[in-house]
């Protein structure tokens, strides 16, 4: 078990796929804090990780509140000790800055359609603050206590959006573009203290946010579906626990000790592809 008595930290961890890091942290022998804004969503995975023989901690917390998190950092610390590994996976986007249609058409500015020029400020200001804000936030508060200590690690969850931008949904690709760019950044900054920053871009993985895009109400696929497997050379969306093996990678110290600053595509090919 490469992780034995680390403490990782998983924002976000009620959701699909940070739930099966959590768990998955879990399973490498790390104590783990579930940090989720549904405390019922962490809960549960928390429950299942203490049934598998591991060691959770579910805290309700808002990413985007610092004293939310001072709180959550004083329990952890208290129950378990200082963070080790602290994985930013709370993220998400907002139909408010979600167009209809991939390309403008002038036909799309009535009243049935959200064109570009329909997308709300408050949309946008969401989609950032999630994204970027819950990354910064909790690498302010958690960070502080990885300086200079040996096996330490921030993990950031990006998305192949930050490489290339996804019609349709312009804040939460530029936000994800931010956390690439930040997540660079972080790893710089922090290098002489020894603290290694990375993260994970996942392609195309079937999410409880991004279901109503890819399928229809009746189970069917989108349009969309169909235009991502055909973009995608390995035909099909990813599983969640096909992120898993690039999360331990990168959180096992002995594994990746001279990697920091990179941003990992797990896309089934996707990044690879001209179309042609």
């Amino acid at each position: 078990m490469s992780l034995q008595d680390k403490i990782a930290v998983v924002t976000g961890a009620g959701g699909v796929l940070c739930s099966v890091f959590a768990k998955a942290l879990a399973g490498e022998g790390a104590r783990v804090a579930l940090l989720d804004l549904n405390a019922a969503a962490a809960e549960r995975v928390a429950q299942e990780i203490r049934q598998s023989g591991g060691e959770a901690l579910a805290l309700e917390c808002d990413v985007l509140d610092k004293a939310s998190l001072a709180r959550a950092h004083a329990h952890i610390v208290e129950t378990f000790g200082v963070c080790d590994i602290l994985l930013n996976g709370a993220g998400g986007n907002s139909p408010k800055c979600t167009t209809t249609h991939e390309h403008y058409s002038p036909k799309e500015l009535d009243a049935e359609t959200v064109s570009f020029f329909d997308l709300e400020k408050s949309g946008f200001d969401f989609v950032f603050g999630l994204n970027l804000m819950g990354t910064l936030l909790p690498t302010q508060v958690f960070a502080l206590d990885m300086l200079d200590r040996s096996g330490c690690c921030v993990l950031n969850i990006a998305s192949m959006n930050a490489f290339t931008p996804l019609t349709k949904i312009p804040a939460y690709s530029a936000a994800k573009a931010a956390v690439r760019n930040f997540t660079q950044w972080l790893a710089v900054h922090f290098a002489p203290a020894g603290l290694r920053v990375n993260a994970i871009a996942p392609g195309f993985f079937v999410t409880a946010q991004n279901r109503d895009l890819l399928f229809h109400a009746d189970g069917t696929p989108t349009p969309r579906t169909d235009k991502i497997l055909a973009a995608t050379p390995m035909g099909r969306f990813g599983a969640p626990e096909e992120l898993v093996g690039t999360l331990l990678w990168l959180a096992d110290a002995d594994k990746s000790a001279f990697v920091t600053g990179t941003v990992i595509p797990v896309d089934g090919g996707f990044s690879a592809y001209s179309g042609v």
